[in-house]
């Protein structure tokens, strides 16, 4: 089954060849995205709905990969048209839009530009900004992955990411603390970092000027982009079937396993998007795509898909959209809290309790996103870079 869509909120092409539920797992992981990056206190989570602290995997750490496989996805079916063009017009596509998505994450770091220093707004240490970020990370495995599987090809692409997973691997063992490679304080990410990206502009959440989204490890990143291309084209070639299912399925489980068996040497571990990390959140990510084809392709259950169509079809657009609001939203003062902690604690803390009222938020704040989906859809408004 076909629907038109967008490329993970990067393109609008090829609208007539999209599969369903591809367009699902991308609204699907922008829906998820927006509940946990938006709950009502961060002190009141469901454990699901946390990162793990360092080593370790929750549904939270799917979120990120996930979207990173279904720019993959997309890609598959936009780089096609650029084989028989020139490189000179692939380069400009591919550079401009890293550079305008490199540069979105840049804005909604930087809102609302305004910051409360004792009673009174100042403008915001421009010098002080946090460079990486989340469509930062994008961005660049976006431009990395593009050149690599439109220069190298299948096989290459293949190859590169062995390599990639494999020598991240051992830059981490051998260049991090010969005590613990992988710990906070000495990982040879942070290492790495620190010598190109000062501190000051490097994420401070874990204690330490210690970046998620550093650039070392957007080099094992890049292959969540680059399997999402692989099954993209897998699927294209080889129909929506139940033979489809169940390649990839498998596919899905050694992938997992390989993860699981590699963990013991080299910890799954989000922050440092070890390579284990990648092998086990692609391997979810697949096999999740799998089940969605059984689902919707082969027993034409459609129905509850709408939903999550509203998401996959402007998904860069309402990840900055809610990024923007609930920003807004914690600047504006009521009294002597933020607009969104009064909204909070009035609408949601005041009949419910901790960790449901915080989810309650947050589910709520996901709706009053779709709604906004849900319209543009209606009006056949397609937000593109």
């Amino acid at each position: 089954m076909v629907r038109e869509t967008t490329e993970a909120g990067l393109l609008k092409d090829n609208a007539s060849e999209r599969y369903l539920s591809l367009d699902v797992l991308r609204g699907m992981t922008i829906a998820l995205m927006v509940v946990v990056n938006n709950p009502g206190s961060w002190g009141s989570i469901y454990a699901p709905f946390k990162h793990a602290a360092w080593h370790g995997f929750t549904v939270t750490d799917l979120v990120f990969p996930s979207f990173l496989f279904v720019v993959g996805n997309a890609m598959s079916f936009s780089l096609r048209k650029f084989s028989l063009q020139p490189d000179s017009v692939f380069l400009k596509k591919v550079f401009k839009r890293t550079a305008l998505i490199f540069l979105i994450g840049l804005f909604l770091t930087l809102f609302p530009f305004v910051t409360r220093l004792d009673g009174e707004i100042v403008l915001k240490d421009f010098t002080a900004v946090r460079i990486m970020g989340v469509l930062q990370r994008i961005a660049l495995c976006y431009f990395i992955a593009s050149l690599v599987v439109h220069y190298l090809k299948y096989k290459g692409a293949a190859i590169f990411s062995i390599v990639a997973l494999l020598s991240y691997w051992a830059i981490m063992y051998f260049f991090g603390n010969p005590n613990d490679p992988y710990s906070l304080e000495g990982n040879a990410a942070l290492k790495f970092d620190s010598l190109l990206i000062p501190d000051q502009n490097l994420y401070k959440g874990f204690g330490i000027p210690f970046d998620p989204e550093g650039l070392l490890s957007t080099l094992p990143a890049t292959v969540n982009v680059i399997a999402g291309y692989f099954a993209g084209i897998f699927i294209q070639k080889n129909g929506n079937n139940l033979n489809t299912v169940i390649k990839l399925a498998l596919v899905g489980g050694v992938l997992v396993i390989l993860a699981l068996l590699w963990d013991t040497s080299f910890p799954i571990n989000k922050p440092l998007w070890t390579s284990s990390y990648v092998l086990h959140s692609v391997g979810l990510s697949v096999l999740i795509l799998s089940g969605l084809i059984l689902i919707i392709e082969i027993a034409g259950l459609v129905k509850w898909t709408f939903f999550f169509e509203a998401f996959g079809k402007n998904p860069l657009f309402i990840f900055a959209l809610a990024t923007l609001v609930i920003k807004l939203l914690s600047f504006i003062r009521i009294g002597d809290v933020s607009l969104q902690k009064w909204i909070y604690d009035h609408l949601f803390l005041s009949w419910s309790e901790g960790k449901t009222a915080s989810l309650l938020f947050a589910l709520s704040y996901m709706l009053v996103m779709w709604l906004v989906g849900f319209w543009m859809d209606k009006n056949k408004i397609y937000v593109k870079v």
